[in-house]
């Protein structure tokens, strides 16, 4: 053991003596090209540091290629989507009125009112407290809450609870809700118009109302409204609004996304 010892000590000192040299003689090498000019640095170098691999740690990283920014839609776009009024049959039926307009643009023969019994509904019965406001109703996030035809209070129903319906008819139907609204411009662009919740007279809603809920509680206003977007431009958004039964309303861009916003950003729209 005191033999191997021994061998193993004058082996470490003789590496340890070969590494002095060589950085000795490298730091010579740079001394003298200081001084001289001589220009031989950089290939004693590079030869020096050939001889053995540059540790991991300072091996060069792949760079990682970009991705390429999301591509911006036209200036302008608009659609001659088919217009229907949700009046007389269904005072509460906006959406499903916008969502007949979409599927006939869609060459898809469905009727206002046939939408409306298809529909998924929340039959909660309405419940009021003390003071005459709502307590406890259905979630326009499960289905539609109240009375469509107006027959009885009536509401509304949200993008989640309306999708599977618009799946029925066409299965590339894709909900753009939460979505920057430059998406909603590039699928009209692209020839497909947008069920957007909006307000029923594009302003900021004056009153909010809560009530409880099977599925939770529910923050909303009565102006909740919703129509089906067919143009944009710098200045204004085009809709066929089923309350004015008009095609191509213009409305102010940033005041209609000022109430877009307010409602969710909610939308739904379709892919081929």
């Amino acid at each position: 053991m005191l033999i191997l010892w021994k061998g193993m000590k004058v082996t470490f000192a003789f590496l340890s003596l070969a590494a002095l040299t060589l950085t000795s003689g490298l730091f010579t090498v740079l001394l003298y090209d200081r001084f001289t000019g001589s220009g031989r640095t950089e290939s004693v170098v590079a030869t020096a540091l050939a001889a053995s691999p540059p540790a991991a740690a300072t091996r060069p990283i792949p760079a990682q290629a970009a991705a390429p920014p999301p591509e911006q839609p036209k200036p302008s776009a608009k659609l001659d989507a088919p217009v229907i009024k949700q009046y007389p049959e269904l005072p509460s039926g906006c959406e499903v009125t916008s969502l007949a307009m979409l599927l006939q643009y869609a060459g898809i023969s469905k009727t206002k009112l046939e939408l409306a019994d298809e529909m998924k509904k929340d039959e909660t019965p309405i419940r009021f407290d003390g003071k005459g406001g709502i307590a406890y109703w259905g979630n326009p996030h499960t289905g539609f809450v109240g009375d469509v035809t107006g027959k009885s209070r009536g509401f509304g129903i949200y993008h989640e609870a309306l999708l599977p319906l618009l799946q029925t008819y066409i299965p590339g139907a894709v909900d753009l809700t939460g979505k920057p609204f430059e998406l909603l411009q590039k699928q009209v662009e692209q020839g497909f118009p947008v069920i957007v919740w909006n307000t029923i007279d594009y302003a900021m809603p004056a009153k909010w109302v809560e009530w409880d809920s099977p599925a939770g509680r529910v923050k909303t206003t009565f102006a909740e409204h919703a129509v089906l977007l067919v143009g944009y431009d710098e200045q204004n958004v085009y809709v066929n609004d089923p309350i004015l039964g008009e095609k191509g309303t213009a409305i102010d861009k940033a005041q209609f996304l000022a109430t877009w916003e307010a409602m969710g950003k909610q939308a739904l729209s379709y892919h081929k």
